[in-house]
């Protein structure tokens, strides 16, 4: 992170003008690299999770439909916050421009944290400089729900797709959609499908935005206009999914691989600053630093129960988080 410093400086020798009055580089250089520190360390945990929802409850079963039947069900998912990612340690030695007020480390938390703050300090311009650290979302559990279809293509294949509303738990708000296909592998295994075992494969696409209030950094220059973070997820996913069914009960497991590519940028009300310089632009450009590509291993297990034309579905993925489901779906022949 410390890299872009000569970057930063560069940019800055060259773009701010003479009416920053007494601004100096040195300090707008330190404190975007300290909003790129504050930005990795508190929402990590969240995209994190994010993918983990998303990642969930795909296959309702491995069994295909018929062709242009449908399958529509209201999921509900529940995640839960390990104690673990819901702070982080701030200590001073990596700060370069703000200062902790009290001592020489402060615990403050993440976004999937709780709703407490630290105030830091500095100055810009020989003008005092605050601001408030980010706050979580101060949740155990963090529900939301979501529609998903199942269109029975033929030959084996299904469509699926799955939209939630956007989300919004206090200060954070979150959607997530996406589509793919799955394919019924035991159709080919006749003796397999007659003791009423299933297998089949999952290839999928989706996509998280999780946006969260940021830095409410107040200076001579009144906000700087940092105060959102969007953070835009790219997954892309494949599973293997196999279930026995007893009369109307179905039981189901998979394995799910994933990958994930994380791409963050910040926005909010222009600040004044920007009369001076592109304060936005150039921390937006700095963030291109941050961009990471994950990849998780994730189990899930689930039960499906059948009530004529409907169903009762519970799951539950685990890995390094855990994320259960629950839905009641309809199966339109």
């Amino acid at each position: 992170m410390r890299k872009i410093s000569g970057y930063i400086l560069a940019f800055f020798v060259t773009s701010v003008s003479a009416t920053a009055q007494n601004t100096t580089i040195t300090e707008i250089g330190n404190l975007i690299q300290d909003a790129l520190l504050l930005t990795d360390r508190y929402i990590t945990p969240a995209t994190d999770a994010a993918v983990y929802q998303a990642a969930s409850s795909w296959v309702n079963t491995p069994r295909n439909l018929d062709r242009w039947d449908v399958n529509v069900g209201l999921h509900f998912n529940a995640f839960f916050v390990p104690q673990r990612d819901q702070t982080f340690t701030l200590n001073q030695t990596e700060l370069k421009f703000f200062q902790i007020s009290e001592g020489t480390q402060v615990i403050t938390p993440t976004t999937l944290g709780d709703d407490q703050y630290v105030t830091l300090t500095g100055t810009l311009n020989d003008e005092p400089v605050s601001m408030r650290t980010p706050e979580g979302v101060d949740r155990e559990t963090i529900f939301y729900p979501y529609i998903q279809a199942t269109v029975g293509l033929g030959f084996g294949t299904d469509f699926v797709a799955k939209i939630a509303p956007r989300t919004i738990l206090k200060n954070v708000e979150y959607q997530v959609g996406g589509f793919g296909f799955k394919h019924t592998i035991s159709r080919y295994f006749k003796k397999l499908e007659a003791q009423k075992i299933y297998i089949s494969a999952f290839a999928g696409y989706s996509k998280e935005d999780i946006t969260v209030e940021f830095l409410d950094v107040q200076t001579g220059f009144r906000n700087l206009g940092l105060t959102a973070l969007n953070s835009d997820i790219n997954t892309y996913q494949f599973q293997l999914n196999g279930s026995k069914v007893w009369k109307k009960f179905e039981l189901i497991s998979a394995v799910i691989f994933n990958s994930s590519d994380f791409k963050y940028s910040v926005s909010g009300n222009r600040g004044a600053i920007e009369d001076v310089f592109p304060l936005q632009s150039t921390v937006n450009t700095a963030l291109e630093t941050l961009k990471k590509t994950k990849t998780n291993i994730i189990g899930e297990i689930s039960g499906r129960y059948q009530l004529k034309n409907f169903y009762i579905q519970s799951s539950l993925a685990f890995g390094k988080f855990v994320n259960s489901n629950i839905s009641i779906q309809y199966h339109f022949h």
